[in-house]
């Protein structure tokens, strides 16, 4: 049994440079208490070490694993195939048509490998944090608890925007 401060999601990732293009991964799991591990792994250059992170990954407590790569992104379909766990793809933005590359590498995975992919961007690596927490919530009640007051903070802060515009476009007429 994994102890309690033992990480729930390993976050992969196919080079260092891709941190500053995911780090907002980390900032919506710590938003919500999650604890996890970050490494650097190549599905190309270290596919054995590859093969062993995900292999051992359940054995280890972890319960998501999100993988983000960019170009020939093959980082989280090599995690899924060596894994029962749920895979998150993060595609990381490129010179090719802003990251079209990476993002088909994940979302046009063979039947039979799922990986669930985000967008592009740090909006897709903020929701691959938040789909793993939504994955975590469904066994655990304090996160689905959390997650219950974050949405509702989102209506509240929506509907502030609007009130402020409403107040904003009143002024204007008059």
């Amino acid at each position: 049994m994994p102890e309690k401060s033992a990480p729930m999601v390993g976050v992969l990732m196919g080079s260092d440079s891709d941190w500053p293009k995911i780090k907002a991964v980390a900032a919506a799991l710590d938003q919500f208490g999650v604890l996890y591990e970050i490494r650097v792994m190549s599905a190309h250059r270290t596919p054995e070490n590859v093969r062993q992170y995900a292999t051992m990954a359940a054995a280890r407590g972890l319960k998501v694993i999100i993988a983000a790569a960019g170009g020939a992104a093959h980082l989280a379909g090599v995690v899924a195939s060596h894994t029962t766990l749920p895979v998150i793809g993060i595609p990381v933005p490129t010179d090719v048509q802003g990251g079209l590359d990476s993002l088909l590498s994940i979302v046009q995975m063979p039947g039979d490998v799922p990986v669930a992919a985000v967008g592009l961007g740090s909006g897709g690596a903020r929701n691959a944090g938040l789909h793993a927490v939504k994955i975590l919530a469904l066994s655990d009640k304090g996160l689905q608890e959390k997650l219950v007051v974050f949405k509702q903070e989102l209506v509240e802060k929506v509907i502030a925007k609007d009130a402020a515009l409403q107040k904003m476009l009143a002024q204007d007429k008059s």
